[in-house]
């Protein structure tokens, strides 16, 4: 990454930061207004280089009205670059592909432990700067309709944590979701919400600081 993207990075970072410190609105109760809210870096699936789809990717024509976290189970590594990241959203996509044989990467977006966003499933990017649209994801039974799917690297079931990077860009992309899709900061699940899973591990238990920190950048 070059320095005028690592500069960018940072200050919207420092700018998220900045709002939670001065916001004061109840976790649950914020929605969205687009102006306040920061846009997150994400490198796109042509970024990364993906593969392409194994067939036609369904776009729905209507917003998601929830949010649903995950974690990969993925190796915890101390790499914390941009090209983990992309090394990460290939495993992923092979997993998704040829295990689980899927038509693409499950989820819509994935974050790094080193605070990388990535696209996920094709269309996921175009779709959510649009805020209308959305395509089907593969990640929660019963919700893929109504859902977006993100997911952290890393595995948070045995006692580990999110870095703070990884914690920092995942409350700011919830939040540009929410704003983008007009979806309640309330309405921030994980995937054992909805399925026998250990998924996310830890990070279901910081839900409710997740959705409280989301809903002060909303406010």
């Amino acid at each position: 990454m070059n320095a005028e993207n690592a500069l960018r990075r940072r200050l919207l970072l420092t700018g998220a930061a900045a709002g939670l410190v001065a916001a004061t609105t109840l976790p649950g109760t914020a929605h969205a207004r687009d102006a306040d809210v920061v846009e997150p870096d994400i490198d796109s699936t042509r970024t990364w280089g993906a593969r392409s789809p194994g067939g036609t990717i369904r776009l729905l024509d209507h917003r998601p009205s929830r949010i649903v976290v995950h974690h990969t189970v993925s190796a915890n590594t101390s790499d914390f670059s941009r090209a983990r990241a992309h090394a990460h959203a290939h495993w992923v996509q092979d997993l998704h592909m040829d295990k689980n044989g899927w038509v693409d990467t499950g989820y819509h977006f994935l974050v790094s432990r080193g605070g990388w966003i990535t696209e996920g499933r094709h269309g996921s990017l175009k779709a959510l700067t649009g805020g209308t649209t959305f395509p089907l994801g593969t990640h929660t039974a019963g919700q893929n309709d109504y859902a977006v799917g993100i997911a952290c690297e890393g595995a948070y079931h045995d006692g580990a944590v999110p870095p703070g990077a990884q914690w920092e860009v995942l409350v700011t992309l919830c939040a540009y979701t929410c704003s983008r899709y007009r979806v309640p900061s309330g309405q921030i699940y994980g995937h054992k919400d909805y399925g026998d899973t250990l998924c996310p591990g830890v990070v279901h238990d910081m839900l409710p600081r997740l959705r409280a920190e989301v809903a002060a950048l909303l406010a």
